[in-house]
Formats: C-alpha cells, sequence, structure tokens
C-alpha cells in the first residue's frame, strides 16, 4: 500500500509495504515535483520583469544639446537694432535730447563754436494738452524765414545726426531752434521803455535771465507788433547776440513769430556736461514768476 505525504513544497515521499514482519521502509526516491513547480513558480513571478526589461530598449545616453552661440557681432548688430528702434520710439513720442549750437541763450544755456555744449533734454508730452506759456524755453523748427529755405533733415537722418552730435561726431541741425517764449497770439509786444525793458501789451517784463555780458542793460528796439493768433513770439537770453523773432520779421515784423505746431517740445533738463545738471527755469516774465 502506498501514503503519499503533502508539505509546503508538494514533496511526495513513497513507502513501501512491508515484506514480513518488519516495518515499511520509505524508498530511496523523492519526487522534486513541488520543487519544480516552487522554481517554475518564482520563474514565472520573474517572468514579467524580465519580459519587460526584454521590451524595454536598452538605455540610451545622449549628449544635452547645447545652442551654438551666435558670433559676437550678430549679437552686436542685435543690441544695435533694439536699442537704435528704442531711441527713434523714445525720441519721437516722450523726450529727446538736443546740443545747443550757439550761445544765444546765456548763461541759462551754453553753447559756442568749439566748446563743450550742454545738451538739453526735450519733453514733448506736455504740449500734446497744453500750448506753450510765456516763460517756458522751447525747441522749434524754424519756419522758411528762419532757414534760409533750407529743409529740415528726414527723420532717419536727423535722429542719427542729433546722435552724432550728441558725441561732437557731427553738427546739430540747422533747422531746429531753442529759444524763451515772451509773447503768444494776441499779445502785442515792442522795445522798448525807458529802462530798456521789452513790453508785452505794454507792461514791463521782469527778465531775471537776461545776459548783457557784463555791459549796460540795452537792448535793441523794435516797434509794437501783434503777435498772429496760433504763433508765438521767442527771443533768446542772451538778448544782443540772439538771432531771434525781431531779425526774421519778412515780410512784416509779425512774421518773425513762429507757428505753435513747429515746436517740439519743452527744454526741462540739462543733462550733459555733468557739471551741469539741472532744471531749465521757465520764470515767466510777465507775471513775475508767479
Amino acid at each position: 500500500m502506498s501514503h503519499r505525504v503533502n508539505d509546503d513544497s508538494s514533496s511526495t515521499w513513497e513507502t513501501t509495504p512491508p515484506t514480513g514482519d518488519g516495518p515499511a521502509e520509505p524508498t530511496s526516491r523523492f519526487s522534486t515535483s513541488g520543487s519544480r513547480a516552487s522554481s517554475s513558480s518564482s520563474y514565472e513571478d520573474r517572468s514579467p520583469r524580465s519580459s519587460a526589461y526584454e521590451d524595454d530598449p536598452a538605455p540610451r545616453f545622449s549628449k544635452k544639446k547645447t545652442k551654438k552661440k551666435q558670433p559676437f557681432w550678430k549679437e552686436l548688430l542685435v543690441i544695435f537694432s533694439v536699442a537704435l528702434l528704442l531711441t527713434v520710439v523714445i525720441q519721437t513720442f516722450v523726450a529727446r535730447v538736443f546740443v545747443i549750437p550757439s550761445a544765444s541763450m546765456e548763461t541759462t544755456l551754453h553753447g559756442c563754436t568749439g566748446c563743450v555744449n550742454d545738451k538739453v533734454l526735450v519733453e514733448k508730452i506736455t504740449y500734446l494738452f497744453n500750448d506753450p506759456r510765456p516763460g517756458d524755453v522751447i525747441v522749434f523748427r524754424g519756419p522758411p524765414n528762419w532757414t534760409g529755405g533750407k529743409e529740415p533733415p528726414n527723420f532717419v537722418v536727423g535722429t542719427l545726426q542729433d546722435l552724432g552730435s550728441m558725441v561732437n561726431l557731427s553738427e546739430p541741425s540747422g533747422t531746429d531752434f531753442i529759444k524763451r517764449v515772451i509773447a503768444v497770439g494776441g499779445q502785442t509786444v515792442e522795445c522798448c521803455d525807458d529802462e530798456g525793458r521789452v513790453l508785452v501789451d505794454g507792461k514791463p517784463l521782469d527778465e531775471p535771465y537776461l545776459n548783457f555780458g557784463g555791459g549796460p542793460r540795452q537792448q535793441d528796439s523794435f516797434e509794437k507788433v501783434t503777435v498772429p493768433a496760433g504763433k508765438l513770439w521767442v527771443m533768446g537770453d542772451n538778448r544782443n547776440n540772439s538771432s531771434d523773432s525781431r531779425k526774421h520779421g519778412d515780410p512784416t515784423p509779425a512774421d518773425g513769430a513762429i507757428p505753435i505746431d513747429n515746436v517740439v517740445g519743452k527744454a526741462r533738463v540739462i543733462v550733459i556736461p555733468v557739471g551741469r545738471w539741472g532744471s531749465i527755469s521757465d520764470y515767466n516774465p510777465q507775471t513775475g514768476g508767479k
């Protein structure tokens, strides 16, 4: 008779019936089917992982792609182009730097041939909403009777010319002027009273900014002029060394006034040289600065 004993590993031992009266002896045969099953199960348990490794491609160690650096001259060209674009936008709509080309506004603004001229920041936003007032120092495009018929340069040429003049590489445009507003449209202006003062609407002006070069406070006289509507009567602070509305009255004295539409902006600050940094006075001579 045969007995089968099962353990956790499903191993099988067989016993042989006794021969005679002696006890039954186990045979030397040992079934390893359970071990094989267990081993097989173990391999089967690992087979999904093995399959996964077999299915996955071998890991690839790819080099990180680095962006090729642009040549220096290309980077420089991009920087220059962006800077030029920003300069054009700012100078067109916000503010612009102008070089003082002459001594007509001394000592408020310094300018002369062969010297370090003042560079001033001219702000453009104010006059989008308000007209210039007496005392304002303005930059304007000279009308034909101021420029001798010379046409202003186009915008690109003018911008490059202005940038060049800031570093003394070119002369500033000869069609832009900077003067102080003395009278506006509808007012009368004349010179002079017994004390050599300019009169506006018959009242003498208070002009503490005037420069007479250390000489007597005398200035060239001119007859009463009514400033046309939409125009401004402008004069230099260096009164006897300024070619202004008094000098450009052709064909009539009133033609010396400049159109408000020609005004570029209001001079606000001296930016160069550093030693002359500061705001530019807009003292109103008609009201005593009030």
